[in-house]
């Protein structure tokens, strides 16, 4: 009988994903507006001494600059609430905007609110201000994550702040532009040591060159994609908006994999590997698992890509 999505999530249960990731997470939501604002400055502010944050592209901005404007003729205290409002989740028309933008915008917004934050035309956190100790707790656990870890706790703080998406009507949504595929004779084909699935080399290849259009045509109609902690996107047309929203000028380095024939004709393989953001670029590479299960036809039923718990699980490849 064929596989339910149920039964493929449970495909390689020994991959050990990073689950300090949503337990963080989940404690900086229980902080406290002024606290959660504090500690993403703060931890931007220490990890800038390492990491260099690409600045977003004109594309990007042009959907928060109307908003960043609003917020710079603002007073300070208004500007204090309005990101207070952003953390709290509030129905405000900020708030509201806010929700409306995909996480690239979200992330360009951020970043473009601490330069205005620095050069003094938006209130910075209070001189002196002191985290309390819930907040010192949370930060001391983001400081003993790897860097890719760190980063995507921050991301996700920013990118789940705003009014509820899920209550705005879906045709709201702002999407920067999609980045045009990568000619042919440009794009580099990767390898995989211990893999050779055409299915799962064309995956990995025509992401990395911005090609959704021939991506998604190597998923069944029915198929699923989960992202690291979430739940799975199902069917072709919301993977494709996913990949169009969430994926453009991401740089995959799988590294090693293997595969298994499994019941009625499927394949399950797993590949362990790097992923590079346009927002760090080569400066983090986050250690990376992908598990597909591929039907008899050679088509994507389901792919889950998973954060791996540590650098030891790249090499983690017991079936």
């Amino acid at each position: 009988m064929p596989f339910t999505l149920d039964a493929a999530r449970n495909i390689f249960p020994s991959t050990l994903s990073a689950g300090s990731i949503p337990a963080t997470t989940a404690r900086f939501s229980q902080l406290s507006a002024e606290d959660q604002l504090a500690l993403i400055w703060f931890a931007y502010l220490e990890m800038g001494q390492a990491i260099t944050v690409a600045a977003p592209g004109a594309a990007n901005m042009q959907f928060a600059e109307i908003t960043l404007n609003k917020i710079k003729q603002m007073t300070p205290l208004e500007q204090s609430q309005t990101m207070c409002d952003l953390a709290n989740r509030a129905d405000t028309e900020v708030s509201r905007t806010y929700a409306t933008w995909t996480p690239n915008i979200k992330l360009g917004f951020w970043y473009e609110l601490g330069k205005l934050m620095e050069q003094g035309f938006v209130a910075p956190i209070p001189e002196g201000y002191k985290l309390s100790a819930n907040a010192n707790a949370v930060l001391q656990s983001i400081r003993e994550l790897e860097s890719g870890q760190q980063i995507t706790v921050l991301r996700n703080a920013v990118v789940d702040m705003g009014f509820d998406s899920g209550k705005l009507d879906g045709s709201q949504r702002v999407s920067e532009p999609v980045v045009a595929p990568t000619s042919i004779g440009q794009r580099k084909q990767v390898s995989i040591d211990g893999v050779a699935n055409k299915t799962v080399l064309s995956y990995m290849n025509n992401l990395n060159a911005n090609d959704f259009d021939a991506l998604i045509e190597l998923f069944t109609p029915d198929g699923a994609l989960q992202p690291p902690f979430k739940k799975p996107i199902v069917g072709r047309d919301a993977i494709l908006r996913f990949f169009r929203e969430e994926c453009q000028n991401l740089n995959l380095i799988p590294e090693r994999g293997f595969e298994d024939e499994v019941e009625d004709g499927y394949t399950q393989i797993k590949v362990t590997g790097k992923c590079q953001t346009p927002w760090f670029g080569a400066a983090v590479g986050m250690n990376i698992a992908w598990r597909f299960l591929l039907n008899p036809e050679g088509k994507i039923f389901f792919v889950a890509i998973d954060l791996l718990a540590s650098p030891k699980e790249l090499l983690n490849l017991v079936r």
